[in-house]
């Protein structure tokens, strides 16, 4: 039977001139839906798996598009709240070679970001679950997304639901009157893996030495919060905007495991990449030991920057494939 997995955050809108073309060029954009947590679900399910995502839209034409456009992407959204009237979202300019991609978010006042613990029954939408996930955006939102994310964490551990939080967050966010360092602990101390950076790791937990590399804060992490098996990092380097290259970590508290480095020659789309990855490696740990996990995870990373939108829609084989060495690319009759 396919395992499933329940994500929880913001689905926004995301506004991109055709093409290459920057914001002073354009005349028209381009519209998609994504999130960091509905990213993830929406590659899960394009693997085999169930998929079913919480989120608040709002109450209006908007809200129903953003709630078709993930049930064409084989999302459960019977849990989706609807209430007030404003739609999340940002402006993307995709960058080329040595021009840098540009972001502008509008999400404050979101419908997501009114979102209240009472409104989400946590028991009753995790009661068959097999993962949950969450990402280090969503309780900078607002406290009320902090504080139902916090309890679906809990009824998680409750039910015996592993829980994954990817919690690269960004400071400028946390405009609620709580600091990043003062909600986060809270949360990935319920966590089983975490997903984070070696900047992550001394930020938010003050955790390390300057000096300190990632197998150290790894392990420092899970020494101070003994529930987290797994520490887990995507290493990207940037030669250019078009060409990266990606490499997965991981920690499991006996063996540090590394992937191959995948040559990305090619960038369409970086944008939900970390999103790939935390699919990746999800779908992974759920089905594989933890080095084939890692290297599935940095193929379906390595894929992501092939697919224009937010969400990773390549298949289980796409990604077996490269993840077995196949990086030819051919055409496949």
């Amino acid at each position: 039977m396919a395992k499933k997995i329940v994500t929880f955050g913001e689905v926004m809108m995301r506004l991109s001139p055709p093409g290459y073309e920057k914001f002073s060029q354009a005349s028209s954009f381009e519209l998609v839906y994504g999130g960091g947590e509905a990213n993830v679900a929406i590659s899960c399910a394009y693997l085999g798996m169930k998929a079913a995502h919480v989120t608040r839209f709002p109450d209006n034409a908007i809200g129903k598009a953003a709630a078709q456009f993930l049930r064409k992407h084989w999302i459960n959204t019977e849990h989706v709240i609807y209430g007030d009237d404003m739609m999340g979202k940002y402006f993307l300019e995709k960058g080329a070679v040595h021009r840098s991609s540009q972001v502008i978010y509008e999400r404050e006042g979101s419908s997501f970001s009114l979102i209240k613990p009472s409104m989400v029954d946590w028991e009753e939408i995790l009661k068959d679950a097999d993962w949950f996930h969450w990402t280090g955006i969503t309780p900078a939102i607002s406290e009320g997304a902090a504080q139902c994310c916090l309890n679906a964490i809990k009824m998680a551990n409750k039910l015996g639901i592993p829980v994954s939080g990817d919690i690269n967050s960004r400071n400028n966010m946390w405009k609620y009157g709580k600091t990043m360092q003062e909600v986060i602990s809270d949360l990935t101390q319920n966590c089983d893996v975490v997903i984070t950076s070696s900047h992550g790791i001394k930020e938010m937990f003050g955790l390390g030495e300057p000096e300190d590399k990632f197998l150290s804060l790894a392990k420092q992490l899970i020494d101070t919060f003994p529930k987290i098996k797994k520490v887990v990092k995507k290493t990207r380097k940037t030669l250019n905007a078009s060409h990266n290259q990606i490499q997965g970590k991981l920690w499991n508290g006996k063996e540090y495991m590394k992937s191959d480095m995948l040559n990305i020659t090619h960038i369409i789309d970086r944008v939900g990449t970390g999103d790939a990855f935390a699919a990746g490696l999800i779908y992974g740990l759920l089905h594989y030991d933890d080095e084939q996990a890692i290297s599935f995870a940095s193929s379906a990373c390595a894929l992501k920057h092939t697919i224009l939108g937010d969400a990773n829609m390549v298949s289980l084989e796409n990604v077996e494939s490269l993840m077995q060495g196949d990086t030819s690319g051919a055409i496949r009759r």
